[in-house]
C-alpha cells in the first residue's frame, strides 16, 4: 500500500508523519534518490540515495522512477523499482511528497491514499512560520505565496487532513491508512476465492 503525504512549509506535515511512522512498524518511509551532495550526518541509503547527475539523467532514460523533479539545480526522485521491492516484503510505504509529484504519480496511475495535511486557515499558517524565527518578512511571504499555489491543488486528493490540533490530525490519518488497507484492491490478495464465484 502506498500513502502520499503534502503539506506547505509549516503545516507540521513532518511532525505528523514521525508520528505516524512510530506508530506503524509496517510502514517505511520512502528514500529518495538524489544528485545533491549529503550534508553532515546525512547516510547513504538512510536519508537518501546520493547519486551523480549521469546517473540520475540515465535513470530518468529508463523511466526509472515513480516521480521526479529538479529543485535548486538538483535531482530528486522516487525509483518505483525500490517501492515495489518494499511492497514484495510484505512493507506499505509512505511518501513526503511535494504536488509536483503527487502530479507525476497520478500521471502514471500510481495506486495508493493521496492525502494532504492543510492548516485550518491561512492565518494560522502564517502564525506557524513566524513562531519559527527563521524567516525574515521576504522569505516569510514567498513561503506563503508557495503554500497558496500548493494548497490550490487540493482537488488531486483522496483525502484532507486538517492539523488545527496534531493528536487529532495524526488520529485522522491513522484512520485513512485503516481504510486504505480494506479497499478492494488491498483485500483482494488474501480473499483470490473471491474471484472465483460467478
Amino acid at each position: 500500500m502506498r500513502i502520499f503525504i503534502s503539506g506547505p512549509s509549516g503545516v507540521g506535515k513532518s511532525t505528523i508523519i514521525r508520528r505516524i511512522l512510530a506508530d506503524n512498524p509496517n510502514l517505511v518511509l520512502s528514500i529518495s534518490y538524489t544528485t545533491r551532495k549529503p550534508r553532515p550526518a546525512e547516510e547513504h541509503g538512510r536519508d537518501y540515495f546520493f547519486i551523480t547527475q549521469s546517473e540520475f539523467e540515465a535513470m530518468i532514460d529508463r523511466q526509472e522512477f515513480l516521480e521526479w523533479a529538479e529543485v535548486h539545480s538538483n535531482y530528486y526522485g522516487t525509483s518505483l523499482s525500490w517501492v515495489e521491492q518494499k511492497e514484495a516484503q510484505g512493507m506499505d510505504v509512505l511518501f513526503d511528497i511535494d504536488v509536483q509529484g503527487v502530479a507525476q504519480a497520478r500521471g502514471i496511475s500510481s495506486p495508493g491514499a493521496y492525502v494532504m495535511i492543510v492548516p485550518p486557515d491561512m492565518e494560522t499558517l502564517r502564525q506557524r512560520l513566524d513562531k519559527r524565527a527563521t524567516e525574515d518578512e521576504a522569505s516569510l511571504n514567498i513561503r506563503l505565496d508557495n503554500a497558496r499555489r500548493e494548497l490550490s491543488r487540493w482537488q488531486m486528493y483522496d483525502y484532507l487532513v486538517i492539523n488545527d490540533n496534531l493528536d487529532e490530525a495524526v488520529s485522522h490519518l491513522q484512520s485513512v491508512i485503516k481504510v486504505q488497507h480494506n479497499t478492494t484492491q488491498e483485500m483482494i490478495g488474501d480473499l483470490a476465492w473471491l474471484k472465483t464465484i460467478e
